[in-house]
């Protein structure tokens, strides 16, 4: 898969793409990731991509004009870029507050139907309003917060679904075990030692019965997204773990 993501801050984000998952994804073919200085599209001397608000007020909006060109040049579309002439598996996405709020059943869906995901990342006090209107698919928030950009979410965005993308995990089922894969929060978790100042992993966990272990660490995820996030449970029925019957 294909990501490109355009920013005024590209070291900000090349940094984060050189650790960790997104790194290994790099190494091994799974992604490949372009990173775009919004500012080399710019036509001023200065490099300047924003300007003051039409009708007055604080802040500043970044132009479309850069925007626009920036997509275009990225894509290869020339003028004239519009969400209904590009091609199938393509998408543009522009990270901002007011966007659809970003969870892991979007990131399954990006992951399932894009091949190309271009991440515009908007800054100040946001973008010209025609670049929503005739530029972008979609928009994206992270979370009922505001950021200073849009850079934290698109690295945000492009982690997530890399993680669903075959090759991109040493071990694929741990995707599909991570919390909210199923609408669930993640179940504890222990390791060495068995014992630590006193508190003791739970017996079931070094019984060595997979099939209760299985059973405990999906109760665990019930009880626990029951306690943190009902609302994730919300028309739920069949989340309920099942509990063997006790003997008579």
């Amino acid at each position: 898969m294909k990501f490109d993501i355009v920013t005024i801050f590209p070291s900000m984000v090349r940094g984060a793409l050189s650790e960790g998952l997104l790194c290994r994804a790099r190494e091994r073919g799974v992604i490949e990731v372009d990173v775009h200085d919004l500012r080399d599209w710019s036509a001023d001397k200065h490099r300047k991509v924003d300007d003051a608000p039409f009708g007055g007020g604080g802040g500043m909006v970044l132009r479309p004009g850069p925007l626009f060109e920036a997509v275009e040049a990225v894509l290869g579309t020339g003028g004239g870029c519009s969400p209904a002439g590009r091609e199938p598996g393509t998408a543009v996405a522009l990270m901002c507050p007011q966007g659809r709020r970003f969870d892991q059943a979007e990131a399954a869906r990006l992951s399932r139907e894009c091949r190309r995901l271009v991440l515009l990342c908007g800054r100040y006090e946001g973008v010209d309003e025609r670049v929503r209107e005739h530029l972008v698919d979609l928009e994206i928030s992270i979370g009922d917060y505001v950021l200073s950009g849009g850079e934290i979410p698109a690295l945000a965005v492009v982690e997530a679904v890399t993680r669903l993308l075959p090759g991109a995990l040493g071990r694929a089922e741990s995707a599909m075990e991570d919390s909210f894969s199923d609408g669930l929060l993640d179940c504890p978790h222990y390791t060495r030692p068995a014992e630590f100042r006193g508190w003791a992993v739970p017996d079931v966990l070094v019984s060595g019965d997979h099939e209760a272990v299985a059973r405990w660490r999906r109760e665990q995820a019930y009880e626990r997204t029951a306690k943190r996030r009902p609302d994730h449970l919300a028309g739920k029925t069949n989340a309920a773990p099942t509990r063997a019957a006790p003997e008579s």
